[in-house]
């Protein structure tokens, strides 16, 4: 219950643009704890009987951590948001997901032919710094 009111007290006016506050169903959240978020006005939601939810969240976590957070020093908010901002760009438009047959999730088809390399030019594109790198190839 501290940590919810600490929470709320560090948001400060930000919460106003808050409207829900997703969680699980665990017996630790009590009473106490959803009334300091609905006095802020705060729909709380959680899916029932969907004991898989928390692990889609915890697997995209792991995945920012792994792939970005753990070799970047964060310097403030605003960097730490360029930082999320470059990952998810990368993730969504470019980053082969298995689940879909390597395509990244803004993508809607397979690209149209195989590249012979000898005679086709790759470039590589270094996202945070070269943190991550992306290949295409030349036009």
């Amino acid at each position: 219950m501290q940590q919810a009111r600490n929470l709320t007290s560090d948001l400060g006016v930000r919460i106003a643009n808050l409207r829900f506050l997703l969680r699980d169903r665990d017996g630790k959240y009590g009473e106490a704890f959803d009334a300091i978020f609905q006095s802020e006005d705060m729909d709380l939601k959680s899916a029932p009987q969907a004991p898989r939810t928390n692990a889609h969240c915890e697997r995209i976590i792991g995945s920012i951590r792994r792939e970005a957070l753990d070799h970047v020093l964060i310097m403030n908010e605003a960097h730490a948001r360029h930082v999320l901002a470059a990952y998810e760009r990368h993730y969504n438009e470019h980053r082969p997901h298995q689940a879909r047959c390597q395509l990244p999730p803004d993508a809607h088809e397979q690209p149209a032919a195989v590249y012979d390399l000898h005679i086709h030019k790759v470039l590589r594109t270094w996202i945070l710094g070269g943190l991550i790198n992306e290949y295409r190839h030349a036009a």
